[in-house]
């Protein structure tokens, strides 16, 4: 299929999937890297009290809380 075909399927609103080549596809800035934090057991406590509350993870909770941090500092 040629882009102008491409173009005139999808401005028509019907599939152009099976036109692309998914595999490889990867969502930017989203591949993930681990890293090992100490962190005084007072933090893991409330941490962990706060996750429970929440019914998330702790990683879940750290993440979103550090998202939140970076949003804040790049916002203002």
């Amino acid at each position: 299929m040629n882009s102008s075909d491409f173009d005139q399927r999808f401005d028509a609103g019907e599939s152009v999937l099976e036109a692309l080549d998914l595999g490889g596809a990867r969502r930017r800035r989203l591949e993930q890297k681990r890293v090992n934090v100490d962190i005084p057991v007072w933090m893991i406590d409330q941490l962990d009290r706060e996750a429970s509350r929440l019914g998330v993870t702790r990683q879940s909770i750290i993440k979103v809380w550090l998202a939140e941090r970076l949003e804040q500092r790049t916002s203002a």
